[in-house]
């Protein structure tokens, strides 16, 4: 059974696929690979972009078998749930207990441990990344130990692996700090770069979440404010057939279609661009928070993404518009921007700073590759941190100096796992063997 991600960039021959139901059937496969000098990896959903998750012909454990919530600590506000659990179904449980994580990223289908070791994140709030929203967890190294984890427990290995990059362990379970479910409104606005550079620091000050969508060889963005409720009473969702036309019709089947035709005709999308973004027009809406933070992303696309220090990210854009537009690159899909408080997962593209992300897309028929080149150099000239499930060029030489604890995770890795049963091709690329 070969393996393959979401986007068809990465594939893989595995030589065993597994689908453990239980801890002990982990420890068992990961005690087996090493003793017989093979990998093994709990490639989940296969949302990265990169081949972080590649089992490669080593063996592939299968998520299915491990999902569901574990425990529910009302008093301590913290959900643990098994690691392969998706995170859409993961919010929907959290629904019905009357919970909620703080914040997420716009798409739900990853599993809960891919999210956290790749770095998923959000934007805005107090916490924009899972992984610094995460209590604990429970891990099997590369020696077939079971390590829980937590601040008070194992307290290295919770600090360093929250973003562990699947380098250090197969995490079999997590733990959440949560909230009372809450509702979020949703402004969206088009405006004109001149007006959104304006008014940015005033969105991103009045609003809790703020994203922004600007339109290659245009002049025009799409905002999106996301602000919370005071009462789940006052829950106003757009009307079912409207949110069917505009968020699946629209933004899925006539989006992919418009995109695909692209690829047949490239000169025409600067003028597709400007015609679309010229449709845009405001709305306002609200629902139950992971409703309005996640969307379903049916129109299959490659993604590089970059986090750049928060004050720099506006010249930073501004530079990559400049390359865009002096280049001969033809480009449909919007850029995305978000922004990020800083926090303490040493592998987390935030880590330490405030931070502002530019994510560029392509269709899955286009070729990325270009595209990519033109504008990563900028990104990298500003400090800029790739995500490391996003297709990126960087290796372990040059990303070591973005991440002032990297030879702390590095070292817990030798500990974790000496003999590398977790290791693949991109994990020898971004940290060396």
């Amino acid at each position: 059974m070969g393996w393959s991600n979401w986007s068809g960039l990465e594939h893989a021959a595995p030589s065993r696929v597994v689908t453990p139901t239980t801890v002990e059937e982990v420890v068992a496969e990961v005690v087996a690979a090493r003793t017989g000098g093979r990998t093994v990896k709990a490639a989940g959903t296969g949302h990265s972009f990169t081949a972080i998750a590649s089992p490669g012909r080593g063996v592939h454990l299968l998520p299915g078998g491990m999902s569901g919530i574990l425990a529910v600590d009302r008093d301590a506000l913290t959900v643990t749930a098994r690691a392969g659990m998706q995170l859409k179904a993961f919010n929907a449980a959290l629904e019905h207990l009357g919970l909620s994580l703080h914040n997420m990223g716009d798409i739900a289908e990853q599993t809960l441990a891919g999210a956290v070791s790749t770095g998923t994140h959000g934007t805005g709030g107090h916490a924009a990344g899972l992984a610094a929203q995460m209590a604990g967890f429970t891990l099997v190294s590369g020696t077939g130990e079971v390590l829980r984890c937590s601040a008070e427990e194992n307290a290295e290995v919770f600090d360093l692996a929250r973003v562990g990059l699947g380098a250090l362990g197969v995490l079999v379970d997590v733990t959440f700090r949560v909230e009372p479910l809450f509702a979020l409104e949703a402004r969206e606005q088009p405006m004109s770069w001149t007006q959104f550079r304006a008014s940015f620091e005033d969105m991103t000050a009045s609003a809790h979440h703020v994203d922004a969508y600007w339109f290659p060889h245009t002049d025009r963005l799409l905002t999106k404010r996301n602000s919370r409720l005071a009462s789940l009473a006052e829950i106003e969702p757009l009307p079912r057939a409207r949110a069917w036309f505009e968020d699946d019709f629209l933004q899925n089947t006539a989006f992919g279609a418009v995109t695909a035709a692209a690829n047949l005709a490239p000169g025409l999308i600067p003028r597709m661009n400007r015609i679309n973004a010229s449709l845009l027009s405001a709305r306002t809406y609200s629902d139950i928070a992971h409703r309005v933070f996640t969307t379903e992303r049916r129109v299959v696309f490659r993604e590089m993404e970059y986090a750049v220090p928060r004050a720099d990210g506006l010249e930073v854009l501004a530079e990559c518009r400049r390359v865009i537009d002096a280049s001969r690159e033809r480009i449909s899909f919007p850029v995305e921007l978000r922004v990020a408080p800083a926090d303490d997962v040493p592998l987390s593209t935030a880590y330490g700073r405030d931070s502002f992300y530019l994510a560029f897309h392509t269709h899955k028929a286009a070729e990325h590759r270009a595209y990519f080149a033109l504008v990563e150099p900028i990104l990298k000239a500003a400090g800029g941190r790739p995500h490391w499930g996003k297709v990126h060029t960087r290796g372990a030489d040059d990303l070591a100096p973005l991440y002032p604890r990297f030879a702390d995770f590095l070292a817990l890795r030798d500990r974790l796992d000496p003999d590398r049963v977790f290791a693949n091709d991109y994990l020898r690329r971004v940290l060396g063997d």
